[in-house]
């Protein structure tokens, strides 16, 4: 069998996860998410990103958390600005479409929304009330082409934000990547203080399932519960949630596993580099992006899973490589040795 670099999930998840669902199996426990399993995961998160007043939801995907924190946050009337590159935009099925709620693509170079892009958008949907009412921008990071955004250009895009009566919500389905890049200066810190609303991924990062949304704007956190409870997102057994990000969060294996996701892909990275490739975006996480020849993609699909992302010309095409926190020193080394042999 191939292994497989299309993505970060294709494992199921860290033997300490499996380890503590076994061992609190048999303990009886409120339901929905009000179990002292989720409690404990809550406060761990609300330490570590120093927000003790922030709700945290626990819920079972990165769409299903998108679609929940947009639909609640907008009226029918207003419309959210995102990448063009940005999840909901090309992955969702039109999930937050379905809500009635139009997205405005914005192209990008490097999969990073900017001021002047949204700005461009506020300048075009002046005629109100005839045009809908932009009122929350969406950015993911690491992004879907796994740039991130640096402490300055995430504040920027905050004070943007406020000014101009706009909300902010940071997808983090990779979170644990971006924080732990090394060329990061963010903290969940500043990712809390920067934004109105995330999320940390899970389900990328080491979870069977799951992601955990953090409401640090007074306004967003009331009635969320009903949201979820409305849109089939509420769990009556919260503690399989729960359990998994307090296994996470505990001792930083959250981190860990993302620095190591991280390690591997830029070993690879490093062995094309070598061979002279070039790259479709300049990524320090688990995504990697280089441009080959056909004959090259071909060679290295033969004991490989990947994307051909996007084809560029008539000779060469750009493929992704997502390493995970299970991906081991002896696949990236085959790997490796398949890139040198090229």
């Amino acid at each position: 069998m191939k292994y497989s670099f299309k993505n970060d999930y294709s494992e199921g998840c860290h033997p300490n996860i499996l380890e503590a669902l076994v061992r609190t199996n048999l303990n009886q426990q409120n339901g929905y998410g009000y179990d002292d399993y989720s409690n404990e995961a809550r406060e761990l998160i609300r330490k570590k990103a120093n927000i003790p007043e922030a709700d945290i939801h626990f819920v079972s995907g990165g769409t299903q958390a998108n679609l929940l924190i947009i639909s609640s946050i907008l009226r029918p009337h207003e419309s959210v600005i995102s990448a063009e590159t940005g999840h909901i935009f090309t992955n969702e099925t039109g999930a937050i479409e379905a809500t009635g709620h139009k997205i405005h693509g914005v192209s990008t170079e490097d999969g990073k929304l900017k001021m002047e892009y949204i700005q461009s958008v506020l300048d075009s949907h002046t005629n109100k009330p005839h045009q809908l009412k932009q009122k929350l921008v969406y950015i993911s990071n690491s992004t879907e082409i796994g740039t991130i955004y640096k402490r300055q250009e995430l504040k920027e895009l905050y004070e943007f934000c406020q000014a101009n009566d706009l909300y902010l919500f940071l997808d983090g389905a990779r979170l644990g990547q971006a924080l732990t890049s090394e060329i990061n200066d963010l903290t969940l810190e500043d990712i809390a203080n920067f934004t109105d609303v995330f999320y940390l991924g899970g389900t990328k990062n080491g979870a069977l399932l799951g992601e955990a949304i953090v409401i640090t704007n007074d306004q967003l956190k009331v009635d969320f519960g009903f949201h979820i409870k409305q849109k089939g997102a509420m769990l009556a057994k919260g503690r399989l949630l729960g359990i998994q990000f307090l296994e996470l969060m505990k001792e930083d294996l959250y981190f860990d596993l993302a620095k190591h996701s991280n390690a591997q892909a830029m070993k690879i990275k490093a062995a094309l580099h070598q061979k002279g490739s070039q790259f479709l975006s300049e990524t320090f996480t688990n995504q990697i992006f280089p441009i080959l020849n056909h004959a090259q993609i071909e060679k290295l699909s033969e004991k490989f899973d990947f994307y051909v992302w996007k084809k560029i010309s008539e000779t060469n095409s750009v493929i992704r490589l997502i390493t995970s926190w299970a991906t081991s020193d002896e696949v990236v080394e085959d790997f490796i040795n398949e890139i040198k042999s090229l």
